[in-house]
């Protein structure tokens, strides 16, 4: 499956209340998870015994499926929910029973018999059913007489239901849509991982419990059907749709769909695809079609396998909890992860749309050619779909650099969230439906796909590629674990002659079968040249000791020899907590880097002269560095400041270079801190020894790339551009002011169109410093707008003006009520104001002080007390002591006259967050001006002095969930 939305893109920052918590973007940067509905992972998953007692979510081993026939009956197009099934299972017995036990969810009526398939008179024996309702079992027993089922033996078992089409987006449920003639369309579509096939048709519900699988669908002769196998032409009638037999697969991979959706097709290399959606989109599919043939394409010469399949389709369906769905010859999506257009959509969803298509199609051999015997091993499907999301697009569209996306999204999630006390290893057992549910986080996507990356890059790409062949060739068809998948690579390994410390299975262990990841500290014995490597766990709260070791793949390189082609580990940590690397011999003067690309999932930490020397490398000759290896600097050196690993000093001496930087990781990650500064520090009396500080570094490579897209610039340039206009306009770049707001003007007077990937970044930017007659138009647009997204991005934008007087006509039209604006509409202007800019702060203030009561009247049932939200999201940002007593005198004036306004505990509450922002700026405000105030005045010699206390960065990093 997918992932939650979260994927390939903008790394975001967000201050909370005490802390700024740096995030994985949402925007159009899609993340899925492919499962009805998304768990947060329990903290603590009791083990299971696999056996048959009554606590035991297993079926039993009794009985396995060879064959299924499912025919179902569906009136949907009238949007009627009830459908009628019949399935008819060939199956073998494995030990003798006299029940026969398969799963089933939200069916009834059954009626059901069994015959032998082993003599040709048989007489159909009935069947009583019973149930189990918390296992989701059904029971199968001779209805009379002492029948008992043997070893060895063969039947048919015969079933007949009703179920009701589901509206919760799980099982066989009902979709619909409204044409732009507002009539309804209904159809019925299915989305099963992990555990709702069962509510289609009573089954062997188990990933390892594969079969061969023929669907027949009855259905209104104006619709049509489609499923994972072609459409049978000699069996099928007018409504009445057979589908050929599938290979043997298993169940939650089983799709079909009854519509009136179109399709658009297209075939390469003798591989038919279509892309299916609802009428009158279908010129806006192109793009998914593309990117399906040629990402097919790349992964079936990557693998040496080709698709098992004879056709292969994508769907776009309205309602979609899951972002995407690899069923086996029919992926289905989101409407909005397939519909792309050049005029229309961003950069970032053209990427997202081929990324996510990535992790589907690699699903078609990771997950659907061999499956997992359970979900025990759910990352050796959704790792693998994972990396090769990115590896698919790479090789697909190698222009994009699509692994610098990779480094800010999925291999950052990882890092962030595997060190947290709540990390749970890779391979770990689960059994209940919510349990498997809980598995689609950051360690069966993120994590694994960066511990894959490792050992592609450390065993090498020949020797990781043959491996994959051989696991794919000898597994196809059926199931495997973690150590089938070792063992190709071992294989892979003799026969390419590498020498491993250990074995495979020692080495990829280690890894797989505990949670977190390593810290390495690196040591330099300047005068000998050497250097040590230790290794304990990373964690965010350094106090948190755990005694976990790895085998950890190093490589390194000096300034003398900076190649960073080859990534192969030239040395490993062999689960030990330090060794020496003493077959070296570096320079006194040269800067040391483990890690050649960042190609390796863990951090690493150097001596203070050692980063010295890189910073010195970074300022002077920044092309030595590789552009992931200089975004990790970064960041780790955040992470490092943060948790009381290294002096402020450092961080800051590493971000000077960044004038030298043009490329998009370094940036995204940077943008990052800048942003959490520039949230405590707007409005301190010398906030522009910060602002300069910033336009310093971000104006060089601002100008140079400006705000218009470029033909033929590089593909990632777009992703910096939104980058640089944002946070250079945020600290007040009087360049980034005039050409955003030209640019604006441009589009409102003239019609010259804004490129769809920085429309967000020009109205924002554009409306910063804007004068009347522009602020008024953009306003106007609001009101008169019926596009929900154009009145989203208005209302945004609009709250970035920095001028009183537009201001308080902003925040004033949320009270109007001779405007267009919706209720919603009317609660989220305030928030776009004060969440900007000082400015926007104390307009709120000023709105709320004088009409609080109007401001109530905004409230819903769903949205009792508008102000106590309101108020407590103000909280967030005030950051000086005038803000905060009108702030507080706000809330007591309406405590005191109307306290049914707003909760009880609101004082409470933001007093424990204004607490908080003040005792950051008690605590770090004058070490971070100082230092500011000393580099500028140092800088005409290039001597600045750095001083040795500034902030301690914000604490908390989470992932926001929602897909991968």
């Amino acid at each position: 499956m997918a992932r939650w939305i979260i994927n390939c893109g903008l790394l975001l920052l967000i201050l909370g209340s005490l802390q700024a918590r740096l995030i994985i973007p949402t925007d159009e940067d899609l993340v899925q998870i492919e499962t009805k509905g998304y768990h947060q992972l329990s903290s603590a998953i009791q083990p299971r015994v696999d056996d048959n007692s009554e606590g035991n979510y297993r079926l039993p081993n009794t009985t396995s499926p060879v064959s299924y026939d499912v025919e179902l009956w569906t009136n949907v197009h009238t949007g009627i929910r009830e459908f009628n099934g019949t399935v008819k299972i060939d199956l073998q017995v494995t030990e003798a029973t006299n029940t026969i036990t398969l799963h089933a969810r939200q069916t009834g009526n059954y009626t059901a018999e069994i015959v032998s398939k082993d003599t040709a008179t048989a007489t159909p024996i009935a069947l009583t059913v019973t149930d189990s309702s918390a296992r989701e079992f059904l029971y199968f027993t001779p209805t009379t007489g002492t029948n008992t089922f043997a070893l060895g033996t063969n039947w048919t078992l015969t079933i007949n239901y009703t179920g009701f089409l589901r509206t919760d987006q799980g099982g066989f449920y009902l979709s619909t849509y409204t044409d732009d003639a507002g009539v309804v369309h209904y159809l019925a579509t299915t989305q099963f991982e992990s555990t709702n096939a069962r509510h289609a048709f009573p089954c062997y519900d188990e990933p390892n419990r594969r079969a061969n699988f023929t669907i027949t669908l009855n259905h209104d002769p104006g619709h049509n059907a489609i499923s994972n196998m072609p459409v049978d032409e000699t069996k099928s009638t007018t409504g009445r749709t057979v589908f050929q037999t599938t290979p043997r697969m298993s169940t939650y991979l089983i799709a079909f769909i009854v519509s009136d959706f179109e399709s658009t097709s297209g075939e390469l290399n003798g591989l038919p695809q279509r892309v299916f959606s609802r009428k009158g989109k279908q010129n806006e599919q192109e793009w998914a079609l593309w990117s399906g043939l040629v990402v097919e394409n790349s992964l079936a010469k990557y693998f040496g396998v080709p698709f098992a399949l004879p056709k292969l389709d994508q769907a776009g369906i309205p309602d979609f909890s899951a972002g995407a769905m690899e069923n086996w010859g029919l992926a289905t999506y989101r409407e909005a992860y397939m519909w792309w257009t050049k005029e229309g959509s961003t950069i970032n969803l053209k990427t997202s749309i081929s990324n996510i298509i990535g992790h589907e199609y690699a699903h078609m051999w990771f997950g659907d050619l061999v499956s997992v015997k359970w979900w025990t091993y759910l990352w050796l499907k959704e790792g693998f779909a994972t990396l090769f999301s990115y590896e698919s697009n790479d090789i697909a569209f190698p222009e994009w650099n699509t692994y610098q996306i990779f480094h800010v999204s999925d291999y950052n999630s990882a890092l962030i969230n595997d060190a947290y006390t709540t990390a749970v290893p890779m391979t770990h057992y689960v059994q209940t439906p919510n349990e498997i549910s809980g598995r689609y986080n950051t360690f069966s996507y993120a994590k694994p796909a960066s511990v894959l990356y490792m050992f592609k890059n450390a065993f090498t790409d020949a020797v990781f590629r043959n491996g994959l062949n051989k696991y794919l060739t000898k597994h196809q068809f059926n199931s495997t674990d973690e150590w089938d998948l070792f063992a190709s690579l071992q294989e892979s390994a003799d026969e390419a002659g590498l020498r491993l410390p250990t074995s495979v299975n020692n080495i990829f262990s280690s890894w797989s079968q505990k949670a977190g990841y390593p810290l390495l500290t690196v040591q330099r014995n300047y005068e000998a040249g050497t250097f040590t490597v230790s290794q304990s766990r990373f964690m965010n709260d350094r106090s948190l000791e755990y005694d976990s070791t790895w085998y950890v793949p190093i490589n390194y390189a000096v300034s003398s020899n900076f190649d960073f082609r080859n990534t192969t580990a030239s040395h490993y940590l062999l689960n030990v907590k330090d060794t020496t690397v003493s077959d070296v011999n570096i320079d006194q003067d040269e800067w040391l880097l483990i890690n050649k690309q960042s190609s390796g999932y863990y951090r690493v930490l150097y001596d203070v002269n050692n980063y010295r020397l890189i910073a010195k490398g970074l300022l002077e000759e920044t092309h030595k560095f590789h552009t992931r290896n200089r975004a990790q600097f970064v960041l780790d050196a955040y992470r490092f400041v943060d948790s009381g690993r290294l002096e402020h000093e450092i961080l800051l001496l590493l971000m000077s270079y960044l004038k030298n930087e043009d490329q998009y990781a370094p940036w995204s990650f940077s943008n990052s801190i800048f942003t959490i500064y520039d949230q405590y520090l707007r409005g301190d009396a010398q906030y522009d020894h910060f602002r300069q500080f910033v336009i310093e570094q971000v104006e060089g490579i601002f100008l140079k790339l400006g705000v218009n897209e470029q033909p033929g610039e590089h593909y990632l340039n777009n992703y910096l551009r939104v980058i640089l206009v944002s946070l250079a306009c945020q600290v007040g770049s009087e360049e980034c002011y005039k050409q955003s707001h030209t640019k604006l003007q441009q589009w409102l007077q003239q019609g010259v169109v804004i490129e769809p990937t920085l429309r967000t970044q020009a109205y924002c930017a554009g409306l910063r410093q804007a004068e009347d007659s522009t602020f008024n138009t953009v306003l106007a647009d609001l009101f008169a707008s019926n596009v929900a997204a154009d009145r989203t991005l208005f209302i945004s934008s609009l709250g970035c003006s920095t001028n009183a007087a537009q201001l308080k006509t902003f925040v004033e039209s949320s009270i109007d009520n001779s405007n267009s604006l919706s209720n919603a509409e009317r609660r989220s202007i305030l928030n776009a104001a004060y969440s900007r800019s000082e400015a926007g702060l104390t307009a709120s203030l000023e709105f709320l002080e004088a009409n609080w009561r109007a401001y109530h009247a905004l409230a819903t049932t769903a949205v009792p007390q508008p102000l106590n939200t309101v108020l407590s999201g103000m909280a967030t940002y005030v950051v000086s002591e005038t803000q905060r007593t009108r702030h507080l005198n706000l809330i007591e004036e309406i405590s005191t006259n109307e306290p049914t306004y707003v909760s009880s505990t609101l004082s409470t509450s933001v007093n424990t967050t204004t607490s908080n922002n003040f005792q950051w700026l008690n605590q770090h405000r004058d070490p971070l001006i100082n230092w500011l105030v000393s580099y500028h005045s140092s800088e005409n010699d290039g001597s600045a002095s750095l001083s040795a206390s500034l902030i301690t960065l914000v604490s908390a990093i989470l992932l926001l969930c929602k897909f991968y």
